[in-house]
């Protein structure tokens, strides 16, 4: 499983991340596979979130979807970008880990961003084409959103509310991951140079784990 950086010509990103990732959870601590499927985020209503099943988002078509549909699942949350240097290896990389595991309750959970270098300036249907096209993911492409800043989704608030490290909570760049276990705790925080079959051991160790 090779680490892979990326290509300096083709993308804005800094250098600074280190390919590691921080361990632990934060302190406050049915689906059939459909090919490319669209959601966008809705606003959170609860004001005290206790776990990532509180919260929910919206469908392409406007329709109502909690995160407590992946109770029991093993999650990566990325959020994702089509012009990144990074954008060919993360989303051929999690493809594989997807196909690989997604009969033993992966679930892979990709949110566009354009925060990052503009690198994220189509539409939710522009977006969800390249992706369906380039790359035939199928795992779920949501809706675009902000991750930093006031008008943060509340999902990325609440997963970046534990202490990860030297960086801070903000998110640095395009492709960082979130792993969640069975139970909904955040156990693993990958930075965006880290690939994602970095994360295979530790996906398969809860997958294996009973909740």
């Amino acid at each position: 499983m090779g680490h892979r950086l990326f290509d300096p010509t083709r993308s804005l990103a800094p250098v600074l991340f280190p390919a590691l990732h921080f361990e632990g959870s934060p302190t406050t601590g049915d689906r059939k596979s459909k090919s490319c499927r669209s959601f966008s985020m809705a606003s959170q209503t609860m004001q005290d979130p206790r776990s990532i099943y509180d919260f929910t988002v919206k469908d392409a078509d406007g329709k109502d979807v909690s995160l407590d549909m992946y109770k029991g699942k093993v999650m990566l949350i990325v959020n994702v970008a089509s012009k990144c240097g990074m954008t060919n290896s993360n989303y051929t990389e999690l493809n594989h880990l997807y196909n690989k595991y997604k009969g033993q309750g992966l679930e892979i959970m990709a949110f566009p961003c354009n925060q990052f270098g503009d690198e994220e300036p189509g539409t939710n249907a522009q977006i969800t084409e390249f992706v369906c096209t380039r790359f035939k993911s199928e795992f779920p492409i949501f809706g675009k959103i902000e991750v930093n800043g006031p008008n943060a989704a509340p999902l990325y608030t609440f997963l970046k509310s534990g202490k990860w490290g030297i960086f801070g909570d903000d998110i640095q760049w395009n492709f960082v991951k979130f792993l969640v276990d069975k139970n909904g705790t955040i156990a693993h925080r990958y930075y965006p140079t880290t690939s994602p079959l970095t994360a295979e051991q530790d996906i398969k160790e809860l997958l294996e784990t009973t909740s």
